[in-house]
């Protein structure tokens, strides 16, 4: 993390440029069992072909808006960076209607919701290892399939804007740089004390809260984050295991 960075995609840059090894995500499923740990690296590799896929295969320009149906997810977290990298606002939940692509998850109410999008859509099979739909949707394109070719590097065709908006969760927008700002500001009420800290969030991306905790957060501070979907189903001395296991130093549930 720099001084300079005034995007989400800086927060990033910069993580990569300080250490591309180390974790970033690691993501548990507790309805599957699903494990796994991305470092600075590979995230950055999945937000790159990401952020192609949706420039030069969807069209997708600055101040476009992308409706992302999606829980709390590694997958999710990847998306929101691309959409920072391209300059195209991230509608978390948001009205598929209105928007200009929609992302949707497999569950069948998110496939019905995102129809309404005139646009590009594409799914989300959210399966281990970001693997495919077994059957593709009808009128969705198949994210596993489409991003593997997509390029290694991303350029955007136009700088992105820190002062436009970049995201709006429950409601409320925000800029590139108030995303930037406002996740370092609250990093020590999360208990992100810099470099090295570790948060477990059981949080739903459905609230700045819980973008913030799962992703932002530790991004800014040069944290890194154990993210848990249907942490409900978890057992205390088993989350006790994992928060001793993971060298967990916060935790947001």
């Amino acid at each position: 993390m720099n001084a300079t960075d005034r995007t989400p995609a800086d927060l990033l840059s910069s993580a990569l440029a300080a250490d591309p090894g180390r974790p970033l995500t690691t993501f548990y499923d507790d309805a599957t069992g699903e494990r796994v740990e991305l470092s600075v690296a590979t995230f950055a590799n999945w937000v790159a072909k990401t952020a192609n896929l949706l420039q030069d295969e969807l069209s997708v320009a600055p101040g476009d808006r992308v409706a992302l149906l999606l829980p709390a997810h590694w997958q999710t977290a990847v998306w929101l960076l691309a959409c920072a990298s391209v300059g195209a606002v991230a509608d978390l939940a948001g009205d598929p209607a209105a928007a200009d692509v929609a992302v949707s998850g497999p569950e069948p109410e998110s496939l019905r919701a995102a129809r309404a999008c005139s646009g590009p859509r594409l799914a989300l099979a959210l399966r281990p290892l970001g693997g495919r739909f077994p059957q593709v949707p009808e009128g969705f394109a198949d994210y596993a399939v489409e991003v593997p070719g997509q390029g290694d590097r991303f350029v955007p065709y136009a700088p992105v804007n820190p002062d436009e908006p970049a995201l709006i969760v429950a409601g409320r927008e925000f800029s590139g740089a108030e995303v930037v700002e406002r996740a370092r500001a609250e990093a020590t009420g999360l208990g992100l004390t810099g470099p090295g800290a570790r948060i477990l969030s059981g949080l739903p991306y459905d609230t700045w809260e819980g973008l913030n905790a799962g992703l932002y957060g530790p991004l800014a501070t040069g944290g890194s984050v154990v993210l848990c979907r249907h942490l409900d189903r978890l057992a205390p001395d088993a989350l006790d295991q994992r928060i001793e296991s993971e060298r967990i130093t916060a935790t947001a549930r």
